[in-house]
């Protein structure tokens, strides 16, 4: 047997779906009978799990990339917990705007895993450079923040303006890209107002830490009477090693 059914006024199919979900449910299904959902009810459920799937990879390319580019696994680490914090922007903006997570709002969130990472980079980036030259962490830190904090703001500023013609949908046809806009917008804009201080904080564990694992394991290799290879240390010309 097909049910066939159609919107009527302004009404998000999911939230119809889930409706229908709901009382077939409490109706009592018997034991031998499936219910499936076709339609645009079974092209949304496909779409979500495709995009999902690709914001998976999108994540997944983004720290393989920062790996290759920092030549560390622990510093792209401070820089993936920017991901989160723009993902608070972007439901928020759905949220406040009354529009719903549709194709063109997970577009925009799989472009937002590229763009809010910037802001991150140019923070521990210039937070390594400090630290090479001999500055210790925190000052490092607070000067890498003061400094980094104009060309943030001038990013993240351009986007958002390049982008706000289309969240405010002023062309014929233009409302069904408006929620890509409106979730860019909002990503960026949580983004840059918590990474700058979510990331320092971030930093700090993560570099206890990576002073901290190979600590524990010269302790586990002592235990089990195993032998720890550690690198060997350069020494500068002129000095002699003890």
């Amino acid at each position: 047997m097909t049910v066939a059914a159609n919107l009527s006024g302004e009404v998000a199919l999911g939230q119809v779906t889930a409706a229908v979900e709901k009382s077939v449910t409490a109706a009592g299904i018997p034991p031998g009978i499936k219910v499936f959902y076709g339609g645009d009810a079974e092209i949304m459920r496909d779409m979500f799990s495709d995009m999902s799937i690709a914001l998976a990879l999108a994540i997944l390319f983004v720290y393989m990339i920062m790996v290759s580019l920092f030549e560390s696994y622990v510093h792209p680490l401070t820089i993936m917990f920017s991901l989160p914090v723009a993902l608070v922007g972007d439901l928020g903006s759905l949220a406040l705007t009354g529009m719903t997570l549709s194709m063109f709002s997970m577009i925009g969130i799989i472009m937002l895993m590229g763009l809010v990472t910037k802001n991150a980079i140019l923070l521990v980036d210039f937070t390594n450079t400090l630290r090479a030259r001999g500055m210790e962490m925190r000052e490092a830190l607070l000067e890498a923040g003061g400094t980094r904090l104009r060309p943030i703001i001038m990013t993240t500023a351009t986007m958002i303006f390049g982008m706000t013609p289309l969240a405010l949908a002023l062309g014929a046809g233009s409302e069904m890209r408006q929620s890509m806009a409106v979730v860019i917008i909002g990503g960026l804009t949580s983004s840059t107002l918590l990474t700058l201080v979510l990331v320092p904080v971030v930093y700090t564990y993560v570099d206890a830490l990576k002073e901290t694992i190979p600590a524990l394991f010269r302790r586990v290799a002592w235990a089990a009477k195993i032998p720890f290879k550690e690198k060997p240390v350069q020494v500068p010309e002129g000095l002699q090693a003890e």
